[in-house]
């Protein structure tokens, strides 16, 4: 969640002295103050450390703030890459970053110990299906809202997506929608999630047909019923860099065979592999994919992830994977689900 910008900003007409008062209200805050003129625009910042240098190189506590500001402030501004700026920021050790709009007024500001990147991409959460295997507990309640560890599933995801600066986040709904839309009506973790009805059942990738207010070349796309800890900016450096039309978020997946398996040449036997042990890359749910890809899918018409990736790569576009390290639950069976509570149980009394 991002600070509370009225208790950080001051007049530039201020004096020393009551720069020092607010600086001693932010106690347990940040301590850093934005001053802005009549016009609410930003002229300088003020901290305790400016305060202290102007006052032994002679400033009195009467003076106003426009002699002892910094004026050299950091700032994202309009066509800044946040994305890139932040990083660099964050190791320079600013922990406040004001936003400014094209006047120099400040619209939002990040904290740095929370926020941990902004990804320019939009998301999409899949939220339509019936979660049958769940039954009886998604008769009554659609499964993104069952709670897990005291919470809704789909509010992990949606907390993690605000974490990484994604804003602009859709919920497909079909099942039992209304009440996933009431869920909404009411910001989560700080982000108005805006709720898409499908009209029928459009599989997990159809009813990207129905969005029309992207506003990013990027849309990460996933099911709302996982509990992960997959690095989304890593997974989108990852397809950035690599210049695929669409990423798959891919979970290692193991088979070990019991037996010792024969090696063939029509009737004759070239070897035996002892008991072997082959290791294959499951898809997890998670895709990143360029939003020009959507225009492929035909409004109205039923679409799952599997065909789509088939599309895609038949017409010659560079499908990638990226590896998820950590924790990655699907929650499509009972066992699942009590293995997600008993997991997030466990974590909510370490914190």
């Amino acid at each position: 969640m991002e600070p509370d910008s009225s208790i950080h900003v001051i007049s530039v007409k201020a004096s020393v002295r009551q720069a020092l008062r607010a600086l001693n209200d932010l106690s347990g805050e940040t301590m850093t103050l934005f001053a802005l003129d009549s016009r609410d625009v930003l002229c300088g910042t003020v901290t305790d450390g400016d305060i202290r240098r102007a006052l032994i190189a002679g400033a009195s506590l009467d003076d106003t703030l426009e002699q002892v500001m910094h004026r050299d402030f950091r700032a994202l501004r309009p066509g800044d890459d946040a994305f890139i700026l932040l990083p660099r920021l964050r190791k320079q050790g600013i922990i406040l970053v004001p936003v400014l709009d094209e006047k120099g007024c400040i619209k939002d500001i990040i904290d740095l110990r929370t926020a941990r990147t902004r990804l320019p991409v939009d998301a999409v959460l899949m939220a339509g299906g019936r979660g049958e295997r769940l039954r009886p507990l998604t008769l009554e309640t659609p499964k993104p809202l069952l709670k897990v560890g005291g919470k809704p599933i789909i509010d992990y995801n949606i907390e993690e997506l605000a974490v990484c600066g994604i804003e602009n986040i859709f919920v497909t709904v079909n099942y039992l929608r209304t009440q996933i839309e009431e869920h909404f009506a009411l910001p989560v973790a700080g982000v108005h999630v805006r709720c898409v009805a499908e009209p029928a059942r459009l599989g997990t990738i159809g009813s990207l047909a129905l969005i029309k207010d992207f506003v990013h070349n990027d849309v990460l796309v996933m099911n709302s019923d996982l509990l992960t800890t997959l690095d989304f900016e890593k997974m989108f450096i990852h397809h950035r860099n690599s210049g695929a039309m669409l990423t798959v978020a891919a979970i290692p997946y193991t088979v070990s065979v019991p037996y010792a398996i024969m090696q063939t040449e029509g009737d004759r036997v070239t070897g035996l592999a002892e008991k072997p042990t082959f290791n294959y890359f499951a898809n997890a749910g998670v895709y990143m994919m360029q939003r020009k890809c959507i225009s492929r899918i035909t409004p109205g018409v039923a679409l799952d992830a599997p065909d789509f990736i088939e599309m895609l790569i038949a017409d010659g576009a560079k499908v990638a994977y990226f590896p998820v390290e950590g924790t990655w639950i699907d929650i499509g069976s009972p066992d699942d689900f009590r293995y997600a509570n008993e997991l997030m149980s466990r974590r909510l009394r370490l914190i």
